[in-house]
């Protein structure tokens, strides 16, 4: 059996094996700076800072950190959404020797501590409307130093004056009697030093660059500890893949969050790798912004999650003709599945293309994607990426590998492969295993199979499994049915404990608006399509399910609402 059956399916132009640099990940910033100096490298609400401008600040926050205390190694937060400010910080981090753990803005003060703590981190980048809640989570911490920046640093002269009189204090970015002691304003600290200030430090391949954390989805949340060669090399191969860029023209809409490995790669790193353009979007569910940004900037790049995309192509002012998103050619769909419904529909409206791809914290990001041009398989996540190698092995086991169709859990080998989970053995060694000779393989936790043609089917998580009776149950499986029923918006599927069968299904549907249903209708379409011992036994509607910020379902919450609720 051919071990690679997907390289013959490659769009033409895509390489099956890539060369990769041995040099640190901050290296796409300073080529472009150099290739494209005066070629924006962020828009943000019209302001514009060059590629040259760019290299130039991180050069700065580099020369300040090491000023600071910053060692080769150390771990540098960074906590605020889509604005140049986080472009800035996250090179100069990486400049000054230092490893980038991007935290979600949206944390309480109890998940800040346990990921400041993990890292250890000392020293953080904050947006001023965060400032308070980091303040409440530092003295759990070791956290030392905030370097704090507010929103209107980087927008245009006119819009930063109302930003002050209209928006400063109502948004809580306007920090009432000034920073505490120790920390800094970012524009200030900038301003103290000159690029060539900054220190010239060995930086290389195998050097750390990113503690990536788990979304938490699947418990408690891991570091993905990631080399500079890691990163480098999933930039590449993404950059490969894109097949109609054009470098130093393409411009990427930037609204998934940069601080999860999926914007950071497959959005921010891309632009990087291809001098492209980013339109920075702080807020994703502001459609109206989004909308705006697409008008007036022309993206050609729009990498995001199935929810966005479908909010778009049903936005009244959308459907009306108000907007015109037909400069946009080439969209990666990730971290939830991807309904052909919501392909088709985003594809008629834009005339580009929108395939759906997969990947992992472990993997930072991308490992499988459909092609551009290629077929795009409904339910498939894709092909694996150049260099990327893939096996099914069995679950019985965890060594057999199974053959074509049989399903099974993914394992993958490839240059984007995580060096390991931080502090945690037991959880790296039971992830990245050594089968029969060479690198370790990737156990991902995803349950999947392939197709003759080398396409990717993921069926589910491994630790979703539900096991009514001693039955096997897919919670996607019975998702996937349940979303085509033309009431249902949204559904989530999960295992809850059971008396009498030690498990059962239940289902959570989000209903279309203006639209009813009962369970026993649930139940009866469910039967026509399923196993009797998938069809869900407990039915609940909801107006919204819980998601992470890129519209992942959180089936695991949904189970300790249900659990609370029960007084289980």
């Amino acid at each position: 059996m051919d071990s690679r059956p997907w390289v013959k399916n490659y769009d033409k132009g895509v390489r099956a094996t890539l060369e990769y640099p041995a040099r640190p990940l901050f290296h796409f910033l300073e080529d472009a700076a150099q290739k494209y100096p005066d070629r924006p490298c962020t828009l943000f609400k019209g302001a514009k800072i060059t590629f040259k401008e760019m290299n130039d600040i991180t050069d700065q926050v580099a020369a300040a950190l090491v000023k600071m205390g910053v060692k080769k190694g150390d771990r540098v937060g960074v906590f605020m959404p889509n604005t140049p400010q986080f472009v800035m910080a996250y090179f100069g981090i990486l400049k000054a020797g230092g490893v980038v753990v991007a935290t979600n803005p949206l944390y309480t003060p109890a998940e800040i501590e346990h990921q400041v703590n993990d890292a250890g981190i000392e020293i953080m980048f904050v947006m001023s409307n965060f400032y308070k809640t980091m303040k409440t989570a530092q003295p759990n911490t070791k956290l030392k130093t905030l370097i704090v920046t507010n929103l209107k640093e980087t927008l245009p002269p006119v819009l930063r004056i109302l930003f002050t009189l209209l928006r400063e204090k109502k948004g809580g970015f306007r920090i009432e009697g000034g920073l505490g002691e120790g920390d800094w304003w970012m524009k200030d600290l900038i301003a103290k030093f000159t690029p060539a200030d900054r220190p010239a430090l060995e930086i290389g391949p195998d050097d750390t660059c990113l503690f990536q954390y788990s979304g938490g989805t699947t418990g408690i949340s891991k570091g993905a500890v990631a080399l500079h060669r890691n990163v480098v090399a999933n930039s590449l191969q993404i950059k490969e893949w894109f097949v109609d860029a054009n470098p130093g023209e393409d411009i990427v809409l930037m609204a998934i969050p940069l601080f999860h490995v999926y914007g950071m790669v497959a959005g921010m790193m891309f632009a990087l790798a291809s001098g492209s353009t980013m339109i920075m979007v702080p807020n994703p569910r502001d459609l109206k912004d989004v909308l705006e940004n697409i008008n007036k900037y022309r993206p050609t790049v729009f990498p995001g999650v199935p929810t966005l995309y479908n909010a778009l192509n049903n936005h009244p002012d959308v459907k009306a003709g108000k907007y015109d998103l037909t400069s946009i050619k080439a969209c990666i769909s990730g971290s939830a599945p991807l309904l052909r419904e919501t392909k088709d529909t985003f594809e008629a409206l834009t005339g580009g293309k929108l395939f759906e791809g997969f990947g992992l914290s472990e993997a930072p990001t991308a490992t499988h994607c459909n092609p551009m041009f290629g077929a795009n398989k409904t339910g498939s996540i894709g092909m694996p990426l150049p260099d990327v190698e893939c096996k099914i092995i069995s679950l019985d086991d965890g060594e057999t590998e199974l053959a074509m169709g049989e399903v099974g859990e993914l394992v993958i080998r490839g240059p984007q492969v995580m060096k390991g989970y931080h502090n945690m053995p037991t959880e790296t060694a039971n992830t990245l295993r050594t089968m029969k000779g060479g690198a370790p393989w990737l156990f991902t936790g995803d349950i999947a199979r392939m197709d003759e043609d080398g396409y990717f089917y993921i069926v589910d998580r491994k630790k979703e499994l539900i096991k009514p009776g001693g039955y096997q149950v897919w919670p996607r499986e019975v998702e996937e049915v349940l979303i085509t029923h033309p009431k249902v918006m949204d559904v989530g599927v999960a295992g809850i404990p059971d008396p009498y069968r030690g498990e059962t299904v239940k289902a959570w549907l989000v209903l279309k608006p203006g639209e009813s249903m009962t369970e026993d209708e649930v139940k009866a379409f469910a039967k026509e399509k399923l196993a009797a011992y998938k069809v869900p036994t407990h039915i609940e509607f909801r107006s919204e399910l819980p998601k992470t910020t890129v519209g992942k379902i959180l089936r695991r919450e949904l189970v300790r609402q249900h659990k609370e609720a029960a007084g289980q």
